[in-house]
Formats: C-alpha cells, sequence, structure tokens
C-alpha cells in the first residue's frame, strides 16, 4: 500500500509539474503574439505617418479673383491704361507651415509685359489657404504697333496671362525644414464692355 502511495503521489507531482510546464509555454506563445501584433502595428503607423505627415507637396499658388478699379481705352494710338485688385491664395496640404518669401506677379499680353503685381512674404498655415490682396496697375506701353490689340479692343475682349513662383520652407514639428516652390500660370479674359475679368484658368 505504501509502495502504492508513493508512486501515487509521484504521478500527481509529475503530472503538476507537466501542466505547470505547459501553461508557462502558452504564456510564453501568448506573449511572443502580443508582441509580433504590437511590432506590426508599429509598422503600419510609422508606415502610414511616413506616407502622410511626412510626405511634404509643394504648396499651390492661385490667381482666384480679379476686380477692374479703373478702366480707360484710347483709340489713336490704341492703348489701354486700367488698375485691378487681385486675390491670391496659396494652399498649403502639408501638416507643417509653409513660410514663403516676397515675389512678383507678372502680367502679359501676347507674351508682352503689360504690368506687375508685388506678393509680401508670409505664412500659410499647415493644411490651410492663405489669401491675399494686391493691387494691378497695367498699361499697354510696351505693345508693339503691329500687334493684335487694336482688333481685341474693338472687339471687346482682351486675353491676359500672369505667372509667378513663390519660393519658401515647409517646416514640420519644429525639427524637419525643405524647401518648396509653388508656380502660377494663369489665363484670363477682359470683357472690355462690362470691364469684367472672367474665364479665370490657372494651372
Amino acid at each position: 500500500m505504501a509502495g502504492q502511495s508513493y508512486e501515487q503521489r509521484k504521478t500527481g507531482t509529475e503530472s503538476a509539474a507537466e501542466a505547470s510546464k505547459e501553461l508557462k509555454r502558452k504564456k510564453r506563445m501568448k506573449l511572443v503574439v502580443y508582441a509580433a501584433a504590437f511590432a506590426v502595428f508599429q509598422t503600419i503607423v510609422i508606415l502610414v505617418f511616413s506616407l502622410t505627415v511626412m510626405r511634404i507637396k509643394n504648396p499651390k499658388f492661385r490667381l482666384t479673383s480679379v476686380t477692374v478699379e479703373d478702366l480707360t481705352a484710347a483709340p489713336t494710338p490704341i492703348s489701354f491704361n486700367m488698375k485691378l485688385s487681385a486675390q491670391v491664395a496659396v494652399k498649403n496640404t502639408n501638416f507643417g507651415h509653409f513660410k514663403f518669401d516676397n515675389t512678383t506677379i507678372w502680367f502679359d499680353y501676347g507674351g508682352v509685359g503689360v504690368g506687375e503685381a508685388f506678393v509680401a512674404r508670409g505664412r500659410s498655415k499647415a493644411r490651410s489657404t492663405n489669401k491675399m490682396n494686391v493691387t494691378v496697375e497695367l498699361n499697354s506701353n510696351n505693345i508693339p504697333n503691329n500687334s493684335s490689340l487694336e482688333s481685341d479692343i474693338k472687339a471687346g475682349f482682351v486675353a491676359l496671362t500672369c505667372h509667378s513662383k513663390l519660393s519658401g520652407k515647409v517646416q514640420l514639428m519644429k525639427l524637419i525644414k525643405k524647401k518648396k516652390s509653388a508656380e502660377m500660370s494663369c489665363a484670363m479674359l477682359l470683357n472690355m464692355e462690362t470691364r469684367v475679368v472672367q474665364d479665370i484658368n490657372c494651372q
């Protein structure tokens, strides 16, 4: 009887030890699974962060509206003088602000410069659009006599274009600064009769 009791106790002890080992093994497996899942989650977070927050794009620089404040056109010799009030916008889609320098917007007729507008340096906040008003004075002094200006004015429509480049830096979390620029290239049509600038198209 004593021998059987000893064997039973020994068997019970061994079974308990095996159960304890199995429990520890399962705990270790759970820890490994949790660690692997956390590592995968971290990788996904870093990847998404890199593709969205850390991806720095060029801002957009556009002419959004133009109002004619004053306009005179002379028939002999054919010429024009006008004063425009324009609104420009700097759209920054980055997660850091865009600080830009002074720049100039050049206005042309038929590839000939007819005026310019000054844009003062400033800052466009993260994921926002900064709108500014500028004054433009245009004249036909540099347009050659053999141009199509006379026929355009008689037809009542004068086509104008403008172009500019805005340079600056995008700053992320006060740590990363990257040089970026935004280019403007717009076309518009001036209705001489109604004194309205229409069909503004920017690329």
